[in-house]
């Protein structure tokens, strides 16, 4: 393949989605801190995000941005969404004109409330965008279990070529036009997330679980299809498929930052302990101003925020969701 792709985001999934490219393309990961770049260039590792993992030798890192887009036909953006517009600005002035941007960022943007593919659009205008997603945690997949992941992009040609770029070995894209759903889907499964691990954190049964999982879908559906998703999204990968995976791994950030809040742990002390940023903490206040915009009762998400951002325990939140009283399967609550 004649294509070159930068990857900008040397954590986890940066890390890894750079792996999976290398095997096809001739691959750069830009990571902001100068020990990963050494590591990655010298010991052909990533120790911090990726303990144990081997990284192919051809896979080159570097600090400087303008180096690691400046030559790139594909684009590849990996950082978290509070600091995806920033880092993207940076970048902007290096790509060339026609070259398509695929965010990894499970997130929504504080403030604007746009998904990144949204923010691609503003910053890089004219520039094709999509986004990479589904149930896909790393380790997982450097470890070489199969897994499958979604290309959501609304050129279907586009999206197509890029899937030629990240299909490798056992890790198999599917695409889909819809990229609205899909980033939706996403990026709303970490709230729903933090609230199963609540729920495993003050010990709640399975049958409460399965409930919360399943009711979350109900409501990632419903704010989704509300802001223009296909409502077949959500029932595939990036939809069911990445939020069986979040809300049940024991790899999941968000599903962790749940667990531990349901324990009693403050959210400032569980998230100075981690490395990496769990998005559903960021995510859950924008979801609650889509909520209103786009008028979708989302009671899981509600109780979240009240837990996260209002001082509400984990059990009280849980209290606040068996009140609601139900309706039909297909109404909220």
């Amino acid at each position: 393949m004649n294509l070159r792709v930068a990857v900008l985001g040397g954590g986890s999934w940066g890390t890894t989605v750079a792996t999976l490219a290398s095997h096809n393309a001739p691959t750069v990961l830009w990571a902001r801190r100068a020990e990963t770049v050494t590591e990655v260039n010298e010991q052909h590792t990533n120790e911090r995000y990726l303990p144990g993992a081997r990284l192919p030798e051809d896979l080159r890192a570097t600090g400087s941005l303008e180096e690691a887009v400046r030559d790139a036909d594909v684009l590849v953006v990996g950082v978290p969404s509070h600091v995806f517009r920033q880092t993207l600005e940076q970048a902007a002035k290096h790509v060339r004109a026609w070259v398509p941007v695929v965010s990894l960022a499970k997130g929504l943007e504080q403030g604007s409330l746009m998904r990144m593919t949204e923010v691609i659009a503003e910053v890089l205008p004219g520039h094709r965008a999509g986004v990479l997603t589904g149930p896909n945690l790393a380790r997982e997949i450097m470890a070489g279990f199969a897994a499958a992941s979604v290309i959501g992009m609304e050129d279907e040609s586009t999206a197509r070529a890029l899937q030629k770029v990240f299909h490798s070995g056992l890790f198999r894209v599917y695409t889909n036009s819809d990229a609205i759903g899909c980033e939706v889907g996403g990026a709303l499964k970490n709230v729903i997330a933090i609230a199963t691990g609540m729920g495993d954190g003050v010990g709640v049964g399975d049958n409460t679980r399965s409930m919360v999982i399943t009711r979350g879908l109900a409501e990632l559906s419903r704010l989704g299809v509300a802001m223009g998703g296909a409502a077949e999204t959500f029932y595939g990968l990036a939809g069911m498929g990445d939020l069986i995976a979040t809300c049940t791994s024991r790899q999941s950030r968000n599903r962790h930052v749940g667990e531990q809040l349901g324990k009693g742990r403050t959210l400032e002390e569980i998230v100075d302990e981690m490395h990496m940023v769990a998005e559903g903490v960021k995510t859950c206040r924008v979801v609650m101003e889509l909520a209103e915009r786009f008028s979708v009762p989302l009671p899981i998400a509600r109780e979240v925020y009240g837990v996260v951002h209002e001082g509400r325990t984990p059990l009280q939140a849980y209290r606040g969701l068996v009140r609601h009283k139900p309706g039909t399967e297909g109404e909220p609550g």
